[in-house]
């Protein structure tokens, strides 16, 4: 059963809002500017590959650490705010550090302990929540605008104080290098915010019964059921088809807005909005996301979950289509406005069936293992797939050939869908 704390839900609600605004800003602080942060420190590309990599190292041992702990050895917020404090010291750290190999080391230790954080939130709230379907998606929308808030602020920093009339692009960009460490101190002093605000959320204590001493293993043992095993199959591929995304969309856009000008208009307008030295037009990604985490409530309890489920998965691979096959400014811009619908249909939802499939007492190590396989493995393999696989067959001597490149995802995509059709069972029982 679910913990209810005494209390008016409005004000519950609330507290677990921010608690999503704070845990999603600390990541969006810096993960943004990460790529050309490390380029300007003049690591490799191979280095740079492993930064990523080995944040998402931590979504792989997190069931066994963080899941295993919340569910049988401490309360979640507590556990919560421990990890908060020692990643803010980390993530401060990592702004300071110029020799690749110490850099390394610290992102590992900082993925170690803030990505099972990401699962232990969604834990913590679906414990206390009394409504799952009409209540988590807004909570958890807040941590999209989190995302977005902090990744305005940083981009307006480097806006202000790190850029002058009159420079020279060469020199924007150096002078934004430098403001881009201010990112990570920003992230450390939101994760000690974080890490205090934590110790006052509603108690959530480990499972007073448990079914087996090893949270871990009775998780994976009832991952072994259906519609588990079908959402657990798909999530490596769907990782790799958002890895895409994410990875190849920057200079995707970039090119095209080289020469559009239509895109290029729209572009300048972005960044005098939103600051410089960001993601530009990707912020139309996250607006969308906020739409559909507000609409889920609304739609959850009329559709079933294999719908929405089927809806995000079509939407990658429309855009990837949308990407692959053409070069017009709207569809591509749709394209990226499709990331809600991936993001909120597919990813949101299946935390949603994890929670809602799993007993009570393993629940934070079940969302710590699909954490594992959609953030940890999938990222893992996705970027390696995406840059040194495909990435490399696609690139050309003019450049990248975007049609070969996204062609590929969508394919992906397209089978994933075929793939939960066909084995995603109509109706599943309910732990809940």
């Amino acid at each position: 059963m679910a913990h209810h704390p005494p209390g008016r839900p409005g004000a519950l609600r609330f507290r677990l809002s921010a608690m999503m605004f704070l845990q999603y800003a600390i990541w969006g602080a810096w993960l943004p500017i990460l790529y050309p942060f490390l380029q300007s420190r003049g690591f490799s590309s191979g280095e740079i590959s492993m930064a990523f990599a080995l944040g998402a190292v931590g979504a792989i041992f997190g069931p066994f650490l963080a899941g295993q702990a919340a569910d049988r050895h401490f309360a979640t917020e507590r556990l919560l705010g421990v990890s908060h404090l020692a990643g803010a010291v980390l993530v401060w750290f990592l702004a300071t550090l110029t020799d690749p190999k110490a850099f390394l080391l610290v992102s590992f230790l900082y993925g170690l302990i803030y990505a099972p954080t990401l699962a232990l939130t969604n834990s913590l709230s679906f414990a206390h929540l009394e409504d799952r379907d009409r209540d988590f998606g807004p909570i958890r929308m807040w941590g999209t605008i989190g995302w977005i808030a902090v990744g305005i602020a940083v981009g307006q920093w480097l806006l202000h104080r790190h850029s002058e009339p009159g420079m020279t692009p060469e020199q924007l960009e150096a002078a934004w290098n430098v403001g881009r460490a201010d990112a990570f101190r920003f992230s450390a002093v939101l994760g000690a915010l974080m890490g205090v605000y934590a110790f006052t959320l509603p108690h959530t204590p480990p499972a007073k019964e448990a079914g087996e001493r090893n949270a871990v293993r009775e998780a994976l043992g009832e991952a072994r059921r259906q519609p588990l095993l079908t959402l657990f199959l798909l999530a490596v591929p769907m990782s790799i088809v958002h890895q895409f995304y994410f990875v190849h969309t920057a200079g995707f856009l970039s090119e095209i807005q080289a020469r559009s000008e239509a895109v290029q208009d729209f572009a300048a307008t972005i960044n005098r909005l939103f600051g410089v030295g960001g993601g530009g037009l990707m912020t139309i990604g996250q607006m969308t996301e906020i739409l559909v985490l507000g609409l889920i409530p609304l739609v959850a309890p009329r559709v079933s979950r294999k719908a929405l489920l089927a809806t995000g998965i079509a939407a990658y691979a429309a855009r990837m289509a949308l990407f692959a096959y053409t070069d017009a400014v709207a569809p591509i811009l749709l394209g990226v406005a499709l990331h809600g619908l991936c993001f909120g249909c597919f990813v949101f939802v299946a935390f949603m069936v994890v929670d809602e499939e799993t007993t009570p007492d393993v629940r934070a190590s079940a969302q710590n293992l699909f954490n594992l396989v959609i953030v940890g493995i999938g990222i893992i393999v996705g970027s390696w797939f995406a840059v040194s696989v495909v990435g490399d067959w696609a690139a050309t001597e003019t450049g990248m050939d975007w049609r070969r490149l996204f062609s590929v995802p969508m394919a992906i995509a397209l089978a994933c869908l075929g793939a939960l059709l066909a084995f995603y069972p109509r109706h599943a029982p309910h732990h809940r």
